[in-house]
């Protein structure tokens, strides 16, 4: 079996590797874009099993764009997506509370970086198990 393939698109080269590298620790097949735009070009070569996707990139919060255009596209809409965020750090308000809404969030969930390793692995780990329960 293969292992799952993970799509990290993030403008932040050093979260990227961080990640990479983190999540290469369970064999994960990564793949990384740093704009959104680069992200939907590596979408299009291959469907990864789970999208982890940064909110602020280019000239704004252009990661909601992103994941509603993901929602939008059928190959794309049971595809997991984890949202990480550093709003806090960067306005100092939190994030939206839970639940996620589907409309105005269209993610499976997010997090607030810098994420702790551990939870990183648990929460994908969570996402790549109900993306496997959900294809049955």
């Amino acid at each position: 079996m293969t292992a799952p393939s993970i799509l990290i698109i993030d403008d932040d080269p050093d979260f990227v590797e961080i990640t990479k590298t983190i999540l290469e620790t369970k064999q994960y097949r990564i793949r990384f874009a740093y704009s959104p735009s680069e992200g939907l070009a590596r979408l299009e070569e291959e469907i990864p099993d789970l999208i982890i996707l940064d909110i602020m990139m280019g000239k704004g919060a252009e990661g909601f764009i992103v994941a509603r255009q993901l929602r939008k596209d059928q190959r794309f809409r049971n595809t997991p997506i984890l949202m990480l965020t550093s709003m806090r750090e960067q306005t100092g308000f939190d994030f939206p509370g839970e639940p996620v809404h589907p409309h105005f969030l269209p993610v499976d969930t997010y997090a607030e970086k810098p994420i702790d390793p551990d939870a990183l692995l648990d929460t994908v780990a969570r996402l790549l198990a109900g993306a496997t329960d959900n294809a049955k």
